[in-house]
């Protein structure tokens, strides 16, 4: 048995499977990695455009930086991989994607029980009196502004504000109790993400690493370790589902 079809029998027989993604995942989908050569962060330096301090104190400088997030991420449609997760909750073998991407994608692929830990760039707030716009009606303003005046703020968690605690604590929950978990385009290494393979692991889930390269998750808690294109991988795993399903199906 190859290691595709060990993924998919591990995923049809857990009772609750959760995956982790990260910017990997979102790679096909035209978004490079912000850490990676050609991303944001070469481009901008964090501490002056990636913090609330920053947006605070100068909203039109960091809209700099979020005009050309925006059209890196607005113009990106989900790829195979997010297609692929959102066909296996459909199926009911995937239950909750965590990911600390921004891009929507994971909801525009098909998936419906989405943690997001860094918000999401598709709709905005005004710091001051609290209203909410979607990001597209307000495309033709820059920077966009309320209806009061203030610049808007896209719903992403900038450096210096906390994690939803909502998304911590039902994350972590899920970790605990799962049977099997994805990790999906991240290297795991940014915290408190990066601690939801390990707190499964303790759990007793099996871990099904996804990546193009090797992390340190691999030759220490990984269980199955699927070398390669996220958008190839995860159809294969879902096209391994199907085969077995209806099997199952003819045998009965």
């Amino acid at each position: 048995m190859d290691l595709v079809e060990r993924a998919a029998d591990l995923l049809m027989a857990s009772r609750l499977t959760i995956a982790l993604t990260g910017a990997g995942i979102s790679v096909e989908s035209g978004i490079p990695d912000f850490r990676s050569a050609g991303g944001l962060w070469t481009k901008y330096d964090p501490s002056e455009y990636a913090t609330i301090e920053a947006f605070v104190s100068n909203p039109e400088k960091v809209w700099e930086m979020l005009r050309e997030m925006g059209e890196v991420v607005g113009n990106a449609i989900p790829n195979r991989a997010h297609i692929g997760l959102g066909e296996l909750e459909r199926l009911g073998y995937l239950h909750f994607v965590i990911t600390q991407n921004i891009d929507n994608l994971h909801q525009a692929g098909g998936s419906r029980n989405v943690i997001e830990y860094h918000g999401n760039a598709s709709t905005l707030s005004c710091l001051s009196c609290g209203r909410h716009y979607r990001s597209s009606d307000k495309a033709s303003q820059y920077p966009p502004r309320c209806e009061c005046g203030n610049i808007l703020k896209p719903d992403v968690i900038f450096f210096g504000e906390a994690i939803p605690s909502e998304a911590l604590s039902r994350s972590y929950e899920l970790a605990q109790t799962a049977q099997a978990v994805f990790v999906v385009g991240t290297s795991a290494t940014v915290s408190p993400a990066n601690t939801i393979p390990s707190t499964a692991k303790r759990g007793g889930a099996t871990i099904i690493e996804i990546n193009k390269e090797r992390t340190h998750l691999t030759d220490t808690i990984t269980d199955i370790f699927l070398q390669g294109s996220a958008g190839t991988i995860v159809d294969e795993i879902l096209n391994a589902v199907k085969r077995e399903s209806a099997g199952s199906n003819v045998r009965l």
